[in-house]
């Protein structure tokens, strides 16, 4: 697993994919986080980081899938993929490997966020004047949740060798499991009824439970079951391949 591991890094760091990957997200979280007026954090007349934890997701609905495409589909598109279920690694530590790789990305482009917390941190008023609590779950929450969409993207890339078919796909699934049932708890048919257990089934309402500082069980257990769920689904596809 660590191989896979180390390739996989190489890999990204070798090529331009890293480095567009968290120029892009650190480009796009800066402009809605320091320049837009209407999300700049300089023109709220408290200290915070709500414009980059509310962002991040919808950044990360592209970024994320543009990330994890290649996982397998170029292995199945070069045919290297045959030449890996030789090795020496179960299905599962070829997966592992691959998902830490893609999750590691997505923490290094996480990291340089931190300076945006500092800067809060001297800009408040008196200093330091801000939601602790608050923010590091809305880190842990944004962490989970990119740990999630990259599953998902990972199972996507595990059912065509398509790149280009496996991002779309990835997106869509990322866009249903956080949004969409945000969308259909606020349908007529299901308020006051279903509306609260269905908006618990989308990623939405765990992330931004977290991100007011209450740091549940229930959430975590949450996004930990989703991460669990689509990394067993690419296992079974990836079993069905190689059959």
């Amino acid at each position: 697993m660590l191989s896979i591991l180390k390739k996989e890094i190489n890999s990204f760091f070798s090529s331009l994919v890293a480095y567009i990957v968290i120029a892009v997200f650190l480009i796009f979280i800066g402009a809605f986080t320091w320049v837009f007026r209407d999300t700049s954090i300089l023109y709220f007349n408290y200290a915070g980081l709500d414009p980059l934890f509310q962002f991040a997701p919808l950044v990360f609905l592209f970024l994320i899938p543009a990330i994890t495409m290649r996982s397998f589909s170029e292995e199945f598109q070069r045919g290297t993929m045959e030449f890996l279920f030789t090795k020496p690694l179960t299905d599962f530590q070829l997966i592992f490997g691959k998902y830490l790789a893609n999750l590691v990305l997505v923490v290094i482009a996480l990291i340089p966020t931190l300076i945006y917390y500092y800067s809060v941190y001297q800009l408040g008023s008196p200093k330091g004047n801000l939601d602790f609590g608050g923010i590091m779950g809305s880190y842990i929450g944004l962490f989970l949740l990119s740990a999630a969409f990259v599953a998902i993207g990972m199972f996507a890339s595990t059912l065509t060798k398509s790149q280009v078919v496996a991002f779309i796909l990835a997106v869509f699934l990322c866009f249903v499991m956080h949004w969409v049932f945000s969308f259909m708890a606020k349908l007529p048919m299901f308020i006051g009824t279903l509306d609260d257990i269905i908006n618990r089934l989308g990623m939405q309402y765990h992330y931004d439970s977290m991100s007011r500082g209450l740091l549940d069980t229930r959430d975590i257990v949450y996004f930990l079951s989703i991460i669990v769920f689509f990394l067993y689904l690419s296992f079974v596809s990836l079993e069905k391949r190689k059959w």
